[in-house]
């Protein structure tokens, strides 16, 4: 199920990105070049497709990552205390030895 939301949110980044990439940032874009004296489907409502699609896919990504976390298997998770254990047993492997220092000449 986890695999799911993550391809849906691949999937949405993607589209995003392509769609602000279209945009220009002082506001002509995509929707200049489709011409200037045509108002049928022309400047306005492109400007306004390209918009209203920003904000879905960005709430739609915001949405999906909120649910992908509901999704992550958590019976396989390890306690706190027993990661802790585990941390504590292999730094025994690491502890110094006491060893004789030599004693250095004057």
């Amino acid at each position: 199920m986890y695999g799911l939301f993550s391809i849906l949110i691949l999937i949405t980044c993607a589209l995003l990105l392509l769609v602000i990439l279209v945009q220009n940032p002082k506001g002509g874009g995509l929707s200049s070049t489709f011409g200037e004296g045509n108002q049928f489907m022309g400047v306005k409502k492109t400007s306004d497709f390209l918009e209203k699609s920003t904000w879905t896919l960005a709430l739609a990504l915001v949405a999906l990552t909120l649910l992908s976390n509901f999704a992550i298997d958590r019976s396989e998770v390890e306690t706190q205390s027993d990661i802790i254990e585990q941390v504590e047993e292999s730094a025994e492997d690491f502890i110094p030895t006491e060893t004789e220092t030599p004693e250095v000449a004057e």
